[in-house]
């Protein structure tokens, strides 16, 4: 089950103040349960249909919350509780003779469709409680805390009691205030209790809760109730409550103390970390100075790039001028080359025949100059020999005799 929150009352987690303020009103609707048939719209935790069970022939809780009916269930086991909607309960018409509907109509934004439920549910003799708090002391009472974020719509006392009267026949609506009484009583027993309730003092607008007791064929009887909590001595409880409350005030001043400290501690290094937050304020103007310079500079910079880039075009444009008048100039040379060449080449075959030629002609020379030597050698013989025979004595004989070859003829 969820912690209290201040609209579901859990048994044991609030103080007795408020657990009075809720349980009173199942004490009034305790005195009309006898032997009835009792539903408990938005029973919660289910101790109020605990407490109606007890006189009652039947009692049944519901209520919207799965885990509250959890909660019920295993702590009542008296009563029956059924996980419903306050505007669609699962039961027959005019099943139950008494309904309540405490601090539960202000939860909801079609309160009216409760009241048309109601009154399909309950017995035409039956009666109807339902409570809510008066609009004018909760507001004034959370003027700190502001409206409370668990109510839809809260009621004035006239607005409550024609919302009422509208769906049933016979409405009466009765002040829930706490007051201040004196009690005398024995300290074992318990005889009848006497009360004197002075009602001169109080009014609708300045009442705490309303109490509304709703029927359709006949007014139940009003009377007044008072409930008084278990606690013996309500001054002395509240006295004791008082020392509690402060001993937790000396040790809420203690952690105060100790959160102030903490506290002067933050504000000590939020004024270092202010410092440190204005030095790098500082720091940061000043890299913004230097950032808007670098930009100017980075601006100059780009502008002469710029120029030097117009002037890169212009000089990378007149290269490329000479670049091709060079290649023109190659392309030309290159042909001349290659005509030069071709004509070197024909001269070149034309010198190799040439030579061959010479080397023809150097061969016809040596071979006619062999014979030339050749023959000149075979003439030098034959002069030789020619000498020889002329001189010879025999031929000379011979040629005086007319005898011998004639040496002129052959010679010739």
């Amino acid at each position: 089950m969820s912690e209290f929150t201040g609209e579901r009352v859990i048994p044991g987690q609030v103080n007795d103040d408020l657990w009075a303020e809720h349980i009173a009103r199942y004490a009034f609707a305790a005195r009309l349960a006898t032997a009835a048939r009792v539903l408990d719209i938005g029973c919660g935790t289910g101790y109020g249909t605990a407490e109606l069970a007890q006189r009652a022939r039947s009692a049944t809780g519901i209520d919207i919350s799965a885990d509250a009916i959890v909660y019920a269930r295993q702590h009542y086991p008296t009563a029956a509780f059924v996980a419903a909607s306050a505007t669609s309960v699962p039961f027959p018409a005019a099943s139950f003779d008494l309904i309540t509907a405490f601090e539960v109509i202000e939860h909801l934004e079609n309160w009216h469709e409760l009241l048309i439920e109601v009154r399909r549910l309950l017995h035409p003799n039956g009666t109807f409680l339902v409570s809510t708090p008066n609009k004018l002391y909760y507001a004034e009472s959370r003027a700190k805390e502001g409206p409370n974020p668990f109510h839809t719509h809260e009621f004035e006392f006239v607005e409550f009691r024609d919302a009422l009267g509208a769906v049933f026949p016979h409405v009466t609506v009765l002040l829930q205030n706490r007051l201040e009484s004196q009690a005398f009583y024995p300290h074992a027993t318990f005889p009848p209790v006497d009360t004197k309730l002075d009602t001169s003092r109080g009014s609708p607008a300045e009442a705490h809760f309303f109490l509304a007791l709703c029927s359709v064929d006949c007014a139940p009887e009003t009377r007044s109730f008072v409930y008084v909590p278990r606690a013996a001595n309500l001054l002395r409880e509240r006295e004791r409550h008082i020392f509690l409350l402060q001993d937790e005030l000396a040790k809420t001043k203690t952690w105060l103390a100790g959160v102030m400290s903490d506290r002067q501690k933050l504000i000590e290094s939020q004024d270092e970390l202010k410092a440190h937050l204005e030095e790098h304020n500082r720091w940061a103007l000043q890299l913004d100075e230097d950032y808007k310079a670098a930009l100017a500079r980075i601006s100059d910079l780009q502008d002469l790039m710029q120029a030097e880039q117009a002037k890169a075009m212009e000089m990378a444009a007149a290269y490329q001028r000479a670049v091709d008048a060079l290649e023109q100039e190659n392309r030309a040379k290159t042909q001349w080359a290659l005509d030069t060449a071709a004509t070197l080449a024909a001269k070149c075959e034309e010198l190799a025949e040439t030579v061959q030629l010479l080397d023809q002609a150097e061969a016809t020379v040596v071979e006619r100059t062999a014979r030339a030597q050749d023959l000149n050698r075979r003439l030098q013989q034959a002069s030789a020999q020619l000498r020889m025979v002329s001189e010879s004595r025999w031929v000379k004989l011979g040629r005086a005799a007319g005898l011998g070859p004639d040496l002129k003829g052959d010679a010739g």
